[in-house]
This record gives structure tokens, C-alpha cells and sequence, in this order.
């Protein structure tokens, strides 16, 4: 009784830090679960892409037994079958599960794993069944660059490839001091970058760093919700749509028109420096993030990083239909 209580009281109390803002929460708990020989799981329930797109990096995917639907459109390697040695006498097949948000217990159990990999805050319900079905829970809630580099170790770590994940860490740094490097004496331009435009919501912290690094200064409070009116009194020199789940499909000519927010006058439309970014670049904290920072470099300096992967300027047309 007591070891229920002391897990409802964790997950409340790590729930409540995250809807605070706190910068990260972290659960690893396990219940009555002898671990494996080789102390690393090897049966992964995969509820966050950048979860998938980490173990992807480091050569460890076969581990993913089940996953949303989002994890394979970041990482279309879990269309293939899974090994028999991680299988057993269970078909190829990974289970395709909800997402952090709405999965429910009984199906993530359905695929047996020894690890859940999930965003936080999540259910208190499932988690409370996933925790006392024995099975280790691992909730990710990355702000910052730091974070994810964190979060990256500490998957990498959990499967065994810890030197694999510490490569990753440095390509990714690498990557970074490069294009700062590059945009060091070029001229600063004020950028506003959204993560979603109904309502307006300014681009995560870990967006924000990667602006500064690609020679732009960040406009707006980051992850927070914001007016079209406040940011047309800022003027931003770029504006950047990165919309959850839009690919490259955001609707630019819309929201940058005189009938749309009132940005028409601002120097980003009368220069034509508006773009969409396909929003798995910059909205999943992972080592995709890499090719984020090239598009946004390419948006801000276009003249020295020239057109980039993922990068859409307002006088092109989506690959795909425009949502409505």
C-alpha cells in the first residue's frame, strides 16, 4: 500500500512541476521487474517521435516494438520488420499506438515492452498502470538545447550506446558552432518564429536558441501565446511558420495578407522574408534539429546559406495541398 502511495504522490508531483513550466521532469521508476541479463531493455513502447528519432541515431530501433503513427512518419525504418531475436514467436509487425496525449494503458501493455517512452505531463491514470504492470516509464519534458542533449545521453545510455549517443551530442554542438561561426559578423535580424498560428504561439526555447545561433535575434517569449498586434508592433525582419503537424503546407500568403493579422507593413512581408519550415525540423527535440538550423540560417541569411531541406519561402508553392 504504501509503494502505491508513493507512486501516485510521484506522479502528481512530477505531473504538477511540468504544468508549472519546470524546464524538465524525468520519471524512471520500476515495480517488481527483474531487469534483463544485459541490464538494457530491449522491448521499447515509443510514445514521442524525437524519442524514436534518438534511438534511430544511435542503431538501436529494432528495439521499438511499438509506436504512433507520428514516430513512423519521422522515421519510416518502422515500416520494416522486426528481428526474430526481439520478437520471439510474435509476427514482424510494430503495434501502432495513441500518442502521449490520448494512448491508453491496455494497448501499450498489448505489446509487452520493458520500457515506455513518453512526454510529460502524461495520464496519471495510464502511467499509474503502466508503473504497477512492473514496466519502467521514462518521461521526457526537454526546454532547452542542454535538455535534449540531455535526454539524448540518457536514451542513448538506456539501450547500451552510450558512446554512439555522446557522438550524436557532439555532431549536433558541431553543427552549431559552425553556422555561428558563420553568421558572427553578418548583420542580426529581429525573427519571429511560431509553433502554431490558432491561436499564435511563439516557437519553443530550444527554437529560440538555435535563431541566435543562426544570426537572428528572437522575438517574443518562447512556447508562450502572443498577439498578432504585439508582434506587428516588433517588426520582425523574418517570420517563420513552423506548425505542428503542417509539414511545409502553412498557409503563408493567408497570414501575412492585409485581411489576415495586420502584418502587411511589417519589414518581413515587404521584403518577402516569410517561410514555413517543415515542422518536424524545429518542433521535435532531437537530432533532426541539425537540419532545423540549416533551414533557419537559410531563412535569416539567405544570400550565404541559400535555399536548404525543409525551407519554403512565401514565393513558393507547398508540395502538398494547403490546409484550410
Amino acid at each position: 500500500m504504501h509503494g502505491v502511495l508513493r507512486l501516485r504522490q510521484a506522479i502528481r508531483f512530477a505531473t504538477g512541476l511540468a504544468a508549472l513550466g519546470m524546464t524538465r521532469v524525468t520519471i524512471i521508476v520500476a515495480y517488481n521487474r527483474v531487469m534483463l541479463d544485459s541490464h538494457h531493455p530491449r522491448r521499447i513502447a515509443c510514445l514521442q517521435p524525437s524519442a524514436t528519432v534518438i534511438l534511430a541515431s544511435v542503431g538501436e530501433l529494432e528495439r521499438v516494438v511499438a509506436c504512433t503513427k507520428y514516430c513512423v512518419d519521422m522515421v519510416p525504418e518502422l515500416r520494416t520488420e522486426l528481428p526474430t531475436k526481439i520478437l520471439g514467436n510474435r509476427n514482424g509487425k510494430r503495434l501502432i499506438i495513441a500518442d502521449s496525449w490520448t494512448s491508453k494503458a491496455s494497448e501499450i501493455l498489448a505489446a509487452e515492452p520493458d520500457l515506455v517512452i513518453a512526454a510529460v505531463p502524461y495520464q496519471e491514470a495510464a502511467v499509474s498502470e503502466i508503473l504497477k504492470a512492473g514496466i519502467r516509464f521514462l518521461g521526457l519534458a526537454p526546454r532547452t538545447l542542454e535538455d535534449i542533449y540531455t535526454d539524448i545521453a540518457m536514451i542513448s545510455g538506456s539501450v547500451g550506446a552510450g558512446e554512439r549517443g555522446a557522438k550524436v551530442i557532439s555532431h549536433m554542438q558541431a553543427a552549431l558552432d559552425d553556422v555561428r561561426r558563420r553568421t558572427a559578423d553578418l548583420p542580426r535580424k529581429r525573427v519571429f518564429c511560431e509553433e502554431w498560428g490558432k491561436p499564435i504561439i511563439v516557437s519553443q526555447p530550444w527554437v529560440a536558441e538555435l535563431v541566435d545561433a543562426a544570426g537572428g535575434d528572437f522575438l517574443g517569449k518562447p512556447g508562450a501565446q502572443c498577439s498578432a498586434e504585439e508582434i506587428a508592433r516588433l517588426d520582425p525582419e523574418v517570420i517563420i511558420a513552423a506548425w505542428c503537424g503542417a509539414g511545409d503546407r502553412v498557409p503563408l500568403t493567408k497570414i501575412t495578407s492585409t485581411s489576415g493579422r495586420g502584418w502587411s507593413e511589417t519589414t518581413a512581408v515587404r521584403n518577402s522574408q516569410v517561410y514555413c519550415i517543415s515542422d518536424e525540423l524545429l518542433n521535435t527535440p532531437a537530432p533532426t534539429l541539425v537540419s532545423g538550423l540549416g533551414a533557419l540560417a537559410g531563412a535569416i541569411h539567405p544570400a550565404v546559406f541559400g535555399a536548404q531541406p525543409g525551407l519554403r519561402s512565401i514565393t513558393q508553392v507547398p508540395r502538398t495541398q494547403t490546409p484550410q
